[in-house]
């Protein structure tokens, strides 16, 4: 069979015109036929889907993805018929599986029906356009008319949330194309916020699932793209002229994302980044600014919360002694976290690194020295970077070489580097020995670099790992001691000290007497008769 894909807008368009017009049990013969592979020869005419479905009889249908009321099948059935419910079944397929849009579509229908049987005698009052969003409205309503756009998306797999982001960010901004800027700016700022919230939404649907594990890793890129998205239109708005233009829906705006970023829950999308950047772009305004510090303060007088909530709220109040100009106040309100996460605070870094203010990078660099040995491999290796990069602008290096030892073992690869690179030999030789690292293991590169600058520095390096490799006492280590020997032979020799290796070979000779194996492999090399 065939499978087409038509763009997601369409789909959503169907899938709402199918819950409108059809009946449960009319849906279910549709999707049995599609179940049962009738569907057949698709094609794309136009702004129509042709296809023939195989039933008692082939039957032509004809779905108009313009103007559903304008779909047609060639049966005799007096309405929407199965064979068309079999068409959309098919064309659904690529989204994600039909059998669980059929239970929600027969759960809406029946929903529908409900509200129909039970509705007031007295008439609704009707929106102005419900299938528009409006410039005046609420943000609520806007998040209300994103919602109906995508009632019924179907997350099935990793690259259905890319779908939808893309969905999304194609479909949604043109509605407020026409509007005023600073009404435009915010709307774009909703249609990040409610595809960062359906993202969360899904993963904790799914995180039960067996495929958890790859929709956790969808997640995260959609939600790191959303974060991306979000920060791309916060840096291009004028907030403060939005704001002014804009209050209430500014207030509405700062409520919402309060009550989405302080819940404390596990999410792939990083709330509280989300949060504090924004409220830092709105630092001029004392008044809203000053009710959210009594509202967190309130709720971290709550008892119950949870140690995970109460840290967000943390962090969260301590934000804006920061953007009061009081880190001291900051760091004493921190000292409350039960487990501070470095990345959390990796925002401060960033910002006061842009802006070339060393001593604030500083400030947070040492900081973050004590949660810092707990983060992830990624975390870790941005504090590295950042505390090179500041290093360069202070008078001395010597915290930073202080940072990096105390960090070790994690930190190795770090400071090796950098040892190479100021040109410390000795400590880099004294580092390698500390760690165990065979010559064998370092780059040809870095050994030559100090060969050709001492290579004196080179020979406790080969010693130790030589002993190390015959105390392994097997036939294949003894032949890695060779290789390091052979090597130390040409040290010795290239620094004119013959008579100071036949004593230290004829030395390490009686220390493994017993080792009939690594004898023979010495006598093989001539180093002893």
């Amino acid at each position: 069979m065939l499978k087409l894909q038509i763009p997601k807008n369409r789909m959503n368009y169907l899938m709402k015109q199918v819950q409108h017009h059809y009946d449960a049990q009319q849906l279910e013969r549709g999707w049995e036929d599609y179940h049962k592979s009738r569907v057949g020869d698709i094609d794309l005419v136009g702004l129509s889907i042709h296809a023939s479905v195989a039933s008692d009889k082939v039957y032509e249908v004809v779905l108009n993805l313009e103007d559903f009321t304008q779909s047609s099948c060639s049966c005799d059935y007096n309405g929407y018929c199965q064979h068309i419910a079999a068409a959309f079944f098919s064309l659904y397929a690529p989204y994600g599986r039909p059998e669980l849009l059929l239970q929600q579509l027969k759960q809406a229908i029946h929903t529908r029906k409900k509200t129909v049987r039970g509705a007031p005698s007295t008439p609704e009052r009707k929106a102005s356009n419900p299938n528009v969003p409006q410039e005046n409205a609420a943000p609520a309503e806007w998040h209300r008319f994103f919602e109906g756009r995508f009632h019924g998306f179907s997350i099935s797999h990793q690259h259905s949330i890319e779908t939808f982001y893309e969905s999304a960010l194609e479909t949604l901004p043109g509605f407020a194309a026409s509007w005023r800027t600073s009404v435009k700016e915010l709307y774009q700022l909703h249609i990040a916020l409610f595809m960062m919230r359906k993202i969360d939404q899904f993963y904790q649907d799914t995180k039960s699932s067996y495929l958890s594990y790859y929709h956790e890793n969808g997640c995260k890129v959609a939600a790191k793209n959303c974060e991306d998205k979000f920060v791309e239109f916060v840096e291009r708005m004028d907030v403060n002229g939005s704001y002014t233009a804009e209050p209430k829906a500014w207030q509405a705006t700062m409520k919402m994302l309060g009550d989405l970023a302080l819940q404390g829950k596990d999410s792939p999308v990083d709330w509280l980044f989300i949060y504090r950047f924004l409220w830092w772009k709105m630092d001029g305004y004392e008044k809203i600014g000053q009710e959210e510090i009594t509202r967190l303060e309130q709720l971290l007088a709550k008892k119950e919360t949870l140690a995970r909530k109460k840290d967000t709220l943390i962090v969260a109040r301590a934000h804006f002694d920061i953007i009061q100009g009081n880190t001291e106040d900051a760091f004493e309100r921190l000292k409350q976290l039960s487990h501070p996460n470095a990345k959390d605070f990796f925002l401060y870094l960033n910002y006061y690194y842009n802006e070339r203010r060393w001593e604030d990078t500083l400030v947070w660099l040492r900081w973050l020295l004590t949660p810092i040995a707990a983060a992830n491999h990624d975390d870790f290796r941005a504090f590295c970077q950042y505390w090179l990069d500041t290093t360069k602008h202070l008078e001395t290096d010597g915290e930073w070489v202080q940072v990096m030892e105390s960090l070790l073992p994690r930190s190795y690869y770090y400071y090796t580097a950098y040892l190479l690179q100021t040109k410390r030999y000795r400590q880099w030789v004294d580092l390698q020995l500390a760690n165990r690292i065979s010559p064998l293991n370092l780059y040809a590169l870095e050994l030559r670099t100090i060969e050709d600058h001492d290579a004196s520095l080179l020979l406790p390096l080969y010693h130790q790992a030589a002993e190390r490799a015959v105390q392994e006492r097997n036939r294949a280590s003894y032949k890695t001691a060779t290789r390091l020997l052979k090597k130390l032979h040409a040290l010795y020799k290239q620094l004119d000290q013959a008579d100071r290796w036949e004593h230290y070979v004829y030395r390490l000779s009686d220390k493994f007497s017993r080792l009939r194996a690594f004898q023979e492999e010495l006598k093989k090399g001539k180093w002893i008769r």
